[in-house]
This record gives structure tokens, sequence and C-alpha cells, in this order.
């Protein structure tokens, strides 16, 4: 599998150290709000990545931090009459709400940033002691010039790099570029230091938390291409300088999102959060918008292309619930095996290719369309289910959709409910049929769809949308 590797500008094989083992590293959210549908797509990207690199059998550590020490927590935390923690911890917890629903996997670990300010403070000693760093009276900044070929992720020369929007304004510093390692302040949060008292920079915060996790010279770090610079390029010049380690193999970064064309900010009123999106579209419809354009590039959020991928996850609920229910017979599968292994193939390749999840998807979506017109024209067979049921799960899995369930004491109950409609029918009491067709629906909120010799059924996801 080959990613787009930032730092040196090429698409670079993923090659483990040793042991088959990959390491990953996410930065993840500051925990002072709900999460946007920004924060979203790089999760839900780095999770693919993580899913379809589990399925390839490598032993993977996904470690994707919160930072829960940041001036924003604190204002925020000034503004409800709260601690810093309390906010921080409402935000987390919000946070494992909003990505379970979105059937994300757990990371391997979440550090806090809090949790590891002693080993911030040694790492800020060492560097220090290397002559990296410079006080004045507001904190403890990192001299950006003492780092050879700071601007390498960014690829820009270090005189042409201009202070980034989450660069502290300091007029004591020696360079506009330099950056905090450490903040005085007895304002709460802080703790207590050799050089006095205060909380770390944002920085520090990652290098450290990779470093403890996960080691030195792991095979990717990524996060949303608004971490490029300053975040990203901060965090190599410190841990390469403290480490005199290559932080990372692999830098991966994925683009933003606006919002009907607009860039998505507060100013503007255009926030999506995420708890708003799933109750409107749902799980899966969410996440095949979010797989649907190339991971790194700017991609739009509208009710058309929503309504689009929505369109889509109808077509993906038909394929399965046909496919376990079809009662049609035939052993002749030679040729509808050949193209379902093929569909598999192409979606596989598309993924090893820098991850092209919308190549993937048009893959699978020609797969679903396949199954669906044999289904249509009667010729789904059981035999035909056997094979492609288990491939179709499986590339459901790696694109993180999940099927509705029903129970299986409903289940049954569902069939035999059927069973009688189909009976009624026979006997041609057609109301009494669709009275029970009804009920079904009203009772289990699962549609019919009438063949030949059978009725096949479907739970539909409910959402929002489709209460308009």
């Amino acid at each position: 599998m080959k990613i787009y590797n930032r730092l040196s500008d090429t698409l670079e094989e993923i090659r483990p150290k040793k042991d088959n083992k990959i390491r990953i590293y996410v930065c993840g959210i500051t925990v002072y709000d709900d999460c946007h549908i920004g924060h979203a797509r790089t999760i839900v990207i780095f999770d693919v990545l993580r899913r379809y690199l589990i399925y390839k059998g490598y032993d993977l550590t996904y470690v994707q931090n919160f930072t829960d020490v940041d001036d924003k927590i604190i204002n925020r935390a000034k503004l409800e009459g709260k601690t810093p923690e309390e906010i921080s911890s409402k935000y987390i917890s919000n946070y494992f709400e909003d990505f379970t629903k979105l059937n994300v996997l757990r990371a391997d670990f979440y550090p806090k940033a809090a949790e590891h300010i002693t080993e911030m403070i040694g790492a800020i000693k060492i560097l220090k002691e290397k002559n990296y760093t410079y006080t004045t009276l507001n904190g403890i900044y990192f001299r950006v010039r003492a780092f050879p070929n700071y601007g390498k992720l960014s690829k820009k020369q270090i005189n042409e790099l201009e202070e980034g929007s989450r660069i502290e304004i300091d007029s004591l510093k020696e360079d506009p570029l330099d950056f905090a390692l450490w903040k005085f302040s007895s304002e709460t949060p802080s703790w207590d230091s050799p050089w006095g008292k205060g909380r770390p920079g944002w920085h520090i915060e990652c290098s450290v938390m990779v470093s403890k996790f996960l080691g030195n010279e792991i095979e990717i770090h990524g996060g949303g291409t608004d971490l490029i610079f300053p975040h990203h390029e901060n965090e190599i010049a410190q841990s390469e300088s403290f480490n005199e380690r290559k932080l990372a193999d692999l830098w991966m970064h994925v683009g933003m999102i606006t919002i009907n064309t607009e860039k998505m900010s507060k100013s503007l009123r255009n926030m999506i959060l995420l708890k708003n999106a799933l109750k409107k579209w749902g799980a899966n419809t969410l996440r095949l918008y979010l797989i649907s354009s190339q991971y790194s590039k700017p991609m739009d959020y509208n009710d058309e292309i929503l309504y689009e991928s929505l369109q889509k996850w109808r077509q993906i609920e038909h394929c399965i619930y046909e496919l376990r229910t079809t009662r049609n017979v035939s052993r002749d599968i030679d040729e509808f095996e050949t193209k379902c292994n093929n569909y598999l193939n192409d979606f596989m390749s598309s993924l090893d290719n820098n991850l092209n999840t919308s190549s993937a998807l048009t893959s699978f979506m020609k797969l679903i369309s396949y199954i669906n017109n044999l289904s249509s024209s009667e010729k789904l067979t059981i035999a035909m289910s056997t094979r492609a049921l288990p491939l179709v799960n499986t590339m459901m899995n790696m694109m993180g959709l999940k099927i509705v369930e029903i129970d299986n004491d409903s289940k049954i109950e569902i069939e035999k409910m059927i069973d009688l409609r189909n009976k009624l029918r026979t006997e041609k009491k057609f109301q009494h049929a669709d009275d029970l067709r009804h009920k079904i629906f009203e009772l289990y909120d699962v549609e019919l769809t009438d063949h030949n010799r059978y009725t096949s059924w479907k739970k539909k996801e409910n959402i929002e949308f489709d209460k308009k």
C-alpha cells in the first residue's frame, strides 16, 4: 500500500520497521466544544486506513490525543463559570458519543495533555540543555532558526514563512516564528516547573505523547491539512531536536470541508456539528459522503451531495437484505463469482493506491448495482448470496458501514407475518394482505419487496431527513 507523503512529496509504500508493526499517531481535537463535520472527515479517513491495514494483517497501534490544556478551554470555562477540567471532560464524553454513533473504531490510546506534564517538562529540559530555547517574561520559547530544515513539511523556506493563526503573539520573542514550550501563568490550570508556574505550549504536547506511546520514527503521523503549519512543522522541529531521530516516515493530511462553498467558521454561523449531521443523515450516509472524494483535497458539504450519498446507502441496504432473503435456487455461479472477484480486486487496488476511497466506493457501488439488478430480474440465487454476502460485508467493514440489525425474535415474527401475508395474497385477499404490509412497517419499520416466488424485506436506517 502506498500513501502520499507530504514530507517527501511522493507516493511511498508503508514499510513497517519490524515484526509487521505499524504505528499511527493522529492529532485529535481540542476539547472546548462539540465536534463538527470537519473533525469527522479526518477521523473517518484514518478509521478507513486503520480498518484496511488491519484487514491486510498488520499489527497496528493507533493513538489519537485529546488537547485538554489550551486557552480556548480556559476561555470557555470562564464563560460558563466552570473549571477547565469540567469543560474538557464534557466534550471528551460528547466526542465518544458522536464517534461511536459514526461507527469509528476506538483508538488503542487516547492520551490527554494534562496527564503528561511531567514528561513535557522533561522534554523542555533536554531542549534547554541543547540550547534550542530562550526565556522571556512570558515563557520559554523554541528558537526555530536553530533547527536546520525548518519548513521541510510545509515546503517553505524559513524566510518565507509568516506567523500562523495559532502562533503566540509575544513582542519579547526573538523571532515571530519561535513558539512557546512553556507559558508562565498562575491561572488554573497551571503546574509547577523548574522555571516557574505555568502550562505547556500546544506543540510540545503531541511530541511527548508520540514518543511515550509509540516511540521514535513512527510509520505514520497525520491530521487535517490545517495542522501542517505551524503545528506539525513545530512538532518535527522539537521532536527531532530532543530525540535526534526522525519523528515519522509518512505524513498524511486530510483536506478541509466547506459549507455550500464557504469556509466553515463560527463567525459565519455555518458550523455543522457532527451530532446534528448524524440526526439528519445517519451514520452510514455521512461515512459514504466523507469517503466520496480524494482525502487530501477540500470537499463541500451541501444537501445535494449528502442526498446522493443517502441514495447510495439505500441501494446498499436493499442489496444486503436481498442477499439475506433470496430463495431462488441455481448452482451456476461461475460468471457471478468472477465479476464479484473483479469488483473486489478493483476495490483493494484503489485503497492500495493512496487510500483512494472515491475509486474504491465506485467499484463497490458497481457490485451493489450488479447484485440489485440480478435481484430485480429474479436471477439472484442462494448460491450467489453465499458467495457475495461475505464479500460485501468485508468491503463494508473496511468502509465502516453498518446495517441496522433486528433482534432474532423480531426476525422470526416478521417472517411469520410475511408468510401469512403471502397466504392471504394466494387466497386473493389483497386488502388484508395490504393491511398486514402496513402493520409490519408500523411495528418494525420494515419494507417488503415482492418477488415471483418469495417476499424479501429490509429495515432502513431511520433518519431525520426522511421525515421531512
